[in-house]
């Protein structure tokens, strides 16, 4: 006799359990900080909005992986600021996959850095160990610190 494991994977949900579309629309928007713009059209927001409500489709598929191409690039300063925020939310429910130059901002929200120059690896690892990193220091950071 073979004996079989238990496995606790179910097709059926309990639907009780499961958010409206609008309601999981509602949570995206105030998460995002972008509620109050909900009867804006889309063109008509700002840019850094514009951003936001991007994150926001992309939340909506639920992702286990969010890869995220230079989200800050032509926002203002302070756009920064708020897109930083919402990445650094983000990324404690779902791993986020960032492609970004601005070293700075990568150095302060990464767990995990990988450095490419010229499409090969050139550094891995936490913030600290690649600003020390020789060949990150000249490609990237300006020269030698």
């Amino acid at each position: 006799a073979q004996s079989r494991t238990k496995c606790n994977f179910s097709f059926y949900m309990q639907v009780k359990n499961l958010l409206s579309p609008q309601e999981k629309a509602k949570q995206i928007l105030i998460d995002l900080d972008l509620w109050e713009k909900r009867d804006q059209k889309a063109s008509e927001l700002s840019h850094g909005y514009q951003r936001s409500l991007e994150l926001g489709i992309a939340l909506a598929t639920e992702p286990i992986l969010l890869l995220l191409d230079e989200p800050t690039s032509g926002l203002s300063p302070e756009e920064t600021l708020d897109m930083i925020q919402l990445i650094q939310d983000i990324g404690k429910k779902i791993t986020i996959l960032l492609v970004e130059h601005n070293m700075n901002l990568v150095m302060s929200i990464s767990d995990k850095i990988t450095v490419l120059s010229q499409g090969k690896l050139i550094a891995e690892g936490s913030a600290e160990t690649i600003q020390r990193d020789p060949d990150v220091q000249r490609v990237y950071l300006g020269g030698a610190c």
